[in-house]
């Protein structure tokens, strides 16, 4: 496995969600046993040296290795990005060729890349000829059903100098729905002399354990599983390792929530910090006792004291009891 990342598995890059709290937690919770890759920095916002896009880009302060993940479609800016990540603390540099949204795929970036494998090219060479860091790139199975070309450009990115590759088992017009193709995950593995990472629904310890066994890849990547469940991540690395799984209790989710909350206000301040908690607290809150009236109430709550007060008198009335 090289010294790129030292663990099989990975919480995926999601744009708005893998911030540095989330990223904190998700540490704390899994005893630093698995890797991360930040949400997108935009090359062309950081060469304007944005202020929202810097703050992103910047993992100085977290004292675990994170890989950040540079999104765009210029080669040149690519190569300054990346410079620029370097400095700012990153510990590898991921490409992302994989992103579905419409306004990123318009601007040339994002999967809009998987079309035009030459310019795909040039962005990793210039991303690696810029930098010392392990340089990877995220894709998919293809930009559509007609364009399924995720073999070659795997060979492609192991070319142009990608010391590892991460496959979702998705087209660019699948986005999130249907269900992934495994079998092209493997095909991809069978390709390619680099480092393989697995990514599309590995929902659990024992779809994580298929995966590896149907694909033969080096790692699993896990995204949307995880929200309000960083267990998982923790789990898929017990099970592999024989170990009994963690099944956290109504106490252990309420304490990670307020922790949660206490590093989204550290960051980013008691007002955006709010707005952000409120899909936090749906997703912690997914299989809890009343659950739904909860966040109901949660949602029109506009003072940052008011939510904690909220958290507290939810967990302490409906969900604590329930463990007595």
């Amino acid at each position: 496995m090289g010294m790129f990342f030292k663990n099989k598995v990975f919480l995926a890059p999601m744009a708005g969600i893998t911030d540095a709290p989330m990223r904190r937690v998700v540490m704390e919770e899994t005893d630093g046993q698995i890797s991360l890759v930040s949400e997108m920095v935009a090359v062309n916002a950081i060469s304007y040296k944005n202020t929202k896009t810097y703050k992103i880009a910047d993992v100085r302060d977290e004292n675990y290795p994170v890989i950040v993940q540079l999104m765009g479609s210029d080669p040149a800016l690519f190569a300054e990005a990346a410079k620029l990540v370097s400095d700012l603390g990153a510990a590898g540099v991921d490409i992302n060729m994989g992103c579905p949204v419409r306004k990123i795929i318009s601007s040339g970036a994002g999967s809009a890349l998987m079309k035009d494998e030459k310019l795909a090219s040039r962005i990793i060479e210039a991303t690696v000829k810029a930098t010392d860091l392990p340089v990877s790139v995220k894709f998919r199975k293809g930009f559509d059903n007609e364009h399924i070309n995720a073999v070659s450009f795997a060979k492609m990115c192991e070319n142009s100098g990608a010391r590892f590759i991460t496959i979702h088992g998705r087209t660019k017009t699948q986005g999130y729905s249907g269900v992934a193709d495994w079998d092209i995950i493997r095909e991809v593995k069978k390709s390619v002399n680099i480092p393989v990472i697995g990514n599309g629904d590995v929902s659990s310890p024992q779809k994580a354990q298929e995966m590896f066994e149907q694909t033969g890849v080096d790692a699993v990547m896990i995204g949307r599983a995880a929200l309000g469940n960083p267990w998982l991540l923790r789990n898929v690395v017990s099970f592999m390792n024989g170990e009994p799984l963690f099944r956290p209790s109504a106490r252990k989710i309420y304490d990670t929530l307020l922790r949660h909350m206490a590093y989204l206000k550290d960051y980013y301040g008691a007002k955006i910090a709010l707005g952000l908690s409120r899909k936090y607290v749906c997703w912690y809150c997914k299989k809890l006792y009343e659950a739904k009236k909860f966040r109901e109430t949660y949602m029109h709550i506009t003072d940052f004291d008011l939510a904690m007060k909220e958290i507290k008198s939810y967990f302490e009335n409906q969900v604590l009891g329930e463990e007595q």
